[in-house]
């Protein structure tokens, strides 16, 4: 067997024992674990501390910083305790350093209180701020030390690791050193090539664990919490290694299946040229990469990007024309009935004059209507089927499916978008081949723009273009910021702007009033501005309206039978009303930078001048700042798309936590992209010559999520 193989079994013997081989490690300890995805020692040793306590030194309390986590200690030199409004302890301690530091406690029991005698020497940790009596610190961690105990220094940092409910922070503390004894010699732990990890000068797989969970008191504590510490370094690039191999391995699968070969551009042609407007450059750049792709016989992952009205539809329309032209069929899926529907109307104009016949499947198609439509989806009578989740359901039987458009589809979850394209192993086959053999073409669709390190990384197996242009006429939307104090104002510019004869929306981020939540409810705005503006016509939407009367009031908006439109971020996507030319949005400081400027791109799509109002509460958050501020400085979403991803991290703007693919433990797309090119060399370099080492690296950190990390 060759020396590279041998290590393997050890590995998997010691980091795949299970978490009840611990001592203190029960069952039902165990089971908590389990819920947070950790059933090995392996998974222990990757959980990594989120920040770090140095206990190594003592800070005099003279030399105290606010804001400045330090551990200083010193004599108990008066008790208080009080009672007005709730029960609170301070206890004033005084090192020498003719300095004085009160530690707050409002959560304490008899016990503590008798703990804190004058005289008593007390050290503590914690962070202090400005109290009454100067600094202070509020329910630090301490302990009494007797007079005759030695300085009892740590001479590593603490490890301050993620919570996790049921398991208290010292028993997770410990359950994890106690799985960090057991860590193997680095022949048995290291996966990557010797010579690839001296090039880069990265310490080992071993030696980076054991610095990051115990880091000497002469560690660089600034790198570590920065994330840039070398060992730090190494578990990120190994992680998007993992995840990279996972969706390269996942591509390389899919393209080891035949798809149809969709090369008849006849009909596309015929929709172009009775189209009421031209295509822009970048709209037919695109359509020429995706009718470049579907004329191969292996399948299609691309995902086009393209900012809010851009005329993706358009593109999608397009290339559903091929596979129609091929006596085949296309699925085009949306996340909401009303984008949905959005879409079916536009097709509807677009194909049933060139003869092509549309199916449309929602939630609310019931009883004879659903099965009218499941029958000729079933029979192909139906050429382009278009619906929202509801075209994966088990009854929905494709006859020949050959292109899956996935709108939005960063609002699915990846095991939606398998089960669409699986259907496309239903139909007949395809040069003889077995008809599980046989996929369909997939066309992604976003209106997020995605910032170019994430597309690297999280769409690994597609390729990725944009659309980066806007059609001639779409006037740029001015945006302004305002205090919620400024209210009575916009009510006026709202008054003037309908008399004008314009339309407009009032966006709210709630539908009921909430006591614990500072934000104008849809229903209370409704009735507020129906009171203060008796001569404009109002309509309401939100997510608990009928199907039915949620598309009544926003076909009578859209056939300007509406003037103010009160909506909740149901409106987010799907609604083209090129006279709407003023969006208010309220409480703007509770949504993401990726839905302000969705929301912000319903505006803006006639020739009028259109204005976009982000209306906030005080206190902002220096996120919900920085976010408001990036709004009114740019309406470029792909430079949006950047500032989203070092706000909120590329989890939360990808909209795949639920998958664990972008929940990365150490690495920050953001902060370590300078690692991607290394990284997309190595996994070429891994697939082609060690398949086996790439296996190891996927299974240890992505585990059992590979398969829908390329879906």
């Amino acid at each position: 067997m060759p020396r590279a193989a041998r290590p393997a079994p050890a590995l998997a013997v010691i980091g795949d024992t299970p978490l009840t081989a611990l001592p203190g490690c029960g069952p039902r300890v165990a089971e908590k674990f389990a819920a947070r995805g950790l059933h090995c020692l392996q998974d222990l040793w990757l959980q990594l501390p989120r920040q770090y306590e140095d206990r190594t030194r003592l800070t005099r309390i003279a030399d105290l910083q606010p804001g400045v986590a330090a551990q200083v200690e010193g004599r108990v030199e008066a008790v208080e305790r009080g009672f007005r409004y709730r029960p609170v302890l301070r206890v004033a301690l005084d090192d020498g350093s003719r300095a004085t530091l009160v530690l707050r406690f409002f959560h304490f029991r008899a016990a503590q209180v008798a703990q804190f005698q004058p005289g008593t020497r007390v050290r503590c940790y914690g962070t202090a701020r400005p109290g009454q009596n100067g600094l202070e610190i509020v329910h630090p961690s301490y302990r009494v030390i007797d007079d005759d105990e030695a300085d009892g220094l740590g001479d590593a940092l603490d490890p301050v690791y993620p919570s996790i409910e049921g398991i208290g922070p010292m028993t997770l503390r410990r359950l994890i050193g106690l799985s960090l004894d057991r860590l193997p010699g680095d022949e048995a732990l290291e996966l990557l090539p010797p010579d690839l990890r001296a090039a880069l000068r990265l310490p080992s797989l071993r030696e980076a664990l054991l610095a990051v969970h115990r880091p000497g008191r002469d560690q660089d504590v600034a790198a570590l919490l920065a994330g840039t510490h070398p060992a730090q370094r190494r578990l990120a690039l190994e992680e998007l290694l993992a995840h990279h191999l996972s969706l390269r391995r996942q591509r390389i699968v899919q393209q080891a299946h035949a798809a149809p070969v969709l090369d008849r551009l006849e009909l596309a042609a015929r929709l172009r040229d009775a189209l009421p407007f031209p295509l822009t450059g970048a709209q037919q750049r695109v359509f020429d990469q995706i009718a470049d792709d579907l004329g191969r016989p292996t399948p299609m992952l691309r995902l086009v990007q393209g900012d809010v009205g851009s005329g993706k539809t358009v593109v999608a329309a397009l290339a559903a024309m091929l596979a129609v032209a091929s006596g085949r069929q296309a699925a085009l899926m949306a996340p909401t009935e009303l984008l949905a529907e959005q879409h079916m109307t536009n097709l509807r104009g677009w194909l049933e004059p060139l003869g092509v016949r549309l199916a449309w499947l929602a939630g609310k198609v019931t009883g004879r209507a659903r099965r009218q439509a499941l029958d000729a989806v079933a029979s192909g009578e139906a050429q382009v089927v278009v619906g929202t989740h509801a075209l994966m359901q088990e009854g929905v039987a494709f006859n020949n499916l050959a292109l899956a458009i996935v709108d939005e589809q960063h609002r699915f979850g990846v095991h939606q978008r398998l089960a669409l394209r699986d259907k496309g192993a239903q139909g007949p086959d395809a040069g003889g081949l077995p008809r599980d053999a046989v996929v369909p073409h997939q066309l992604v669709m976003t209106a997020t723009p995605i910032p170019r390190t994430l597309a690297m990384s999280a769409y690994a197996d597609l390729d990725v273009s944009a659309i980066d242009e806007l059609p001639p006429g779409r006037t740029p939307v001015q945006t302004v910021v305002l205090n919620a104090g400024r209210r009575p104002e916009l009510v006026e510019r709202i008054r003037q702007a309908c008399a004008e004869g314009r339309q407009a929306y009032w966006v709210c981020t709630l539908i009921d009033d909430s006591d614990e939540v500072v934000a104008q409810a849809a229903q209370t705005t409704f009735e507020e501005l129906g009171a203060a503006l008796p001569d404009v016509r109002l309509g309401l939407v939100h997510g608990r309206m009928k199907p039915a009367d949620k598309q009544s009031t926003m076909a009578a908006f859209k056939g300007g039978e509406i003037d103010l439109l009160v909506a909740t971020t149901v409106i987010e996507v799907g609604v083209d009303v090129p006279n709407a030319s003023l969006m208010v949005i309220e409480n703007a400081e509770r949504l993401g930078l990726a839905q302000l400027h969705q929301l912000r791109g319903r505006v803006g799509r006639g020739t009028a001048a259109s204005s976009c109002v982000l209306v906030y509460q005080s206190p902002l958050s220096a996120t919900a700042r920085a976010r408001l501020e990036t709004m009114r400085e740019t309406g470029d979403g792909f430079v949006i798309a950047e500032k989203d991803l070092e706000l909120r991290g590329p989890g939360e703007l990808l909209g795949t936590r639920q998958t664990g693919l972008a929940g990365f433990r150490v690495a920050d797309l953001a902060r370590d992209a300078d690692l991607l090119p290394q990284v997309h060399e190595l996994a070429e370099r891994l697939l082609a010559d060690h398949p086996e080492i790439a296996e190891r690296i996927v299974v240890r950190w992505v585990g059992g999520a590979a398969r829908y990390a390329g879906a």
